[in-house]
Formats: C-alpha cells, sequence, structure tokens
C-alpha cells in the first residue's frame, strides 16, 4: 500500500517516513460491501483491520456494542491477547479497510514496537470510553 496514502490515518500519524514505508509493505486495501461479516466471534483471528472509509456494527453475544467509523480499528484483541475474536464485526456500508495479516502484524509487533504501543494505548482509550458508557 502507498505509504502516502498510511500518512493520513490517525493511527499511524506521526511516524516517520521509513516507518511508514515499512508499513506499507505489510498492509492491503481492501473493498468491502454492506452486510459483509469481517469477524466472526469465537473464530480464529487471522487479520487487523483499520476502516479508512465506511462503518461497521460490532456485536457481542448477539448484543450491538458499537458501531466504528473512519480512523477506527478491530481484529486486534484477537492478535495481540486471545488468538480468537471476541465480538462479530459486520459492515453496516460498503467500507475501504486497511489490512494487516497477522503475521504480518507480528513483523510488525517485532521490529515497530512503537506502532503496537499506539494501537495498546488507543484500546485502552476505547475500553475506559465503554467503561464510562456502561
Amino acid at each position: 500500500m502507498d505509504p502516502k496514502r498510511l500518512k493520513n490515518v490517525s493511527l499511524f500519524r506521526g511516524l516517520s517516513g521509513k516507518d511508514l514505508g515499512q508499513l506499507g509493505r505489510w498492509t492491503d486495501e481492501v473493498e468491502i460491501p454492506d452486510g459483509k461479516r469481517l469477524a466472526e466471534q469465537g473464530t480464529f483471528a487471522y487479520e487487523f483491520f483499520v476502516i479508512e472509509d465506511g462503518t461497521a456494527d460490532v456485536i457481542k453475544d448477539k448484543e450491538r456494542i458499537t458501531t466504528l467509523g473512519p480512523g477506527e480499528f478491530f481484529g486486534e484483541i484477537g492478535l495481540l491477547e486471545s488468538e480468537r475474536r471476541v465480538a462479530d464485526v459486520v459492515a453496516t456500508s460498503p467500507m475501504r479497510l486497511i489490512v494487516i495479516t497477522g503475521m504480518d502484524f507480528k513483523a510488525m509487533r517485532a521490529q515497530m514496537p512503537h506502532v503496537c504501543k499506539q494501537v495498546v494505548e488507543k484500546v485502552q482509550e476505547r475500553l475506559a470510553r465503554s467503561r464510562r458508557i456502561a
């Protein structure tokens, strides 16, 4: 994927040109139709997704817990912690996603720990927000 495009993604802002270049080699872009199930609770996690355009619902135990939009991401918990998806994610509009496979995510974690740190910090912010709402 073109590193210049990654520069516009909030999760990757502030990365050096070198880091963006490496990240570009690990990422792909996919277009997804409305209604497509992107993750299924309980299945093995193989990818990390960052939303460029579109929206998706996160559903846990058949209950919608949030809607994600541009700049947000999902799939990290299965890759960082549990190996299995902790929720379903279903596109609620056509979407354009940045995708990193599990193998490339592990390489990113080893070679660019500062990027994984940003992901973990964003996850912690998301969890803190959801606790305040609940």
